[in-house]
């Protein structure tokens, strides 16, 4: 769900009301905190949470994601082959073309 005029949360149409745009500005809460907050957060009766806890294990993951990323670059790329629900194998992006 992105914050914009109007959005989906859950399959329902949602709009940023005057209140919570008057609040996130004073309280220097961005659109962007909002959209991950959404995104991330654990649900607890009508609210989204992201607390300390939550969002160190999102700074991890993230960490670990950007980790496998650069991995990945450092690679060229890597390509995955499928057929339907099968893995069928992996490669290098720049080692595509090497065998032939």
């Amino acid at each position: 769900m992105l914050f914009r005029n109007d959005s989906t949360l859950e399959g329902n149409t949602v709009h940023p009301t005057r209140h919570i745009k008057q609040r996130m500005s004073q309280r220097g809460i961005s659109k962007e905190m909002v959209n991950l907050v959404i995104a991330h957060g654990v649900i607890q009766d009508d609210k989204y949470v992201v607390g300390r806890k939550e969002a160190l294990q999102l700074i991890r993951a993230l960490d670990n994601e950007r980790r496998v990323l650069t991995k990945i670059l450092d690679k060229g790329g890597v390509e995955v082959v499928t057929e339907g629900d099968a893995l069928i194998t992996a490669y290098n992006r720049n080692s595509k073309n090497n065998w032939q």
